[in-house]
């Protein structure tokens, strides 16, 4: 089975606190690296849906538009201010 891990979409930036500053999420490749290297918290029960969610668009099980909602339903629960 060939995987899509890039599976872009619409563009979300964090504003991440301490060193991070800015960043920008375009991909559900950079959405799962932002949540399992970079996030804050790494409990929840949106960030669990959001690293599941986005695993799942790797698979093309669902659409990246429902890993980059899920990803920002976890930063609202984290507290990570979003630009959009």
């Amino acid at each position: 089975m060939k995987r899509n891990t890039l599976r872009p979409f619409s563009a979300v930036t964090l504003v991440m606190g301490g060193t991070e500053g800015y960043r920008r999420v375009n991909s559900v490749q950079d959405a799962a690296e932002t949540l399992l290297e970079h996030w804050p918290i790494e409990d929840g029960e949106e960030y669990v849906t959001a690293v599941r969610t986005c695993l799942d668009a790797m698979m093309g099980v669902v659409c990246a538009e429902a890993a980059r909602e899920a990803f920002i339903k976890a930063a609202e629960e984290a507290g990570v201010a979003l630009l959009q």
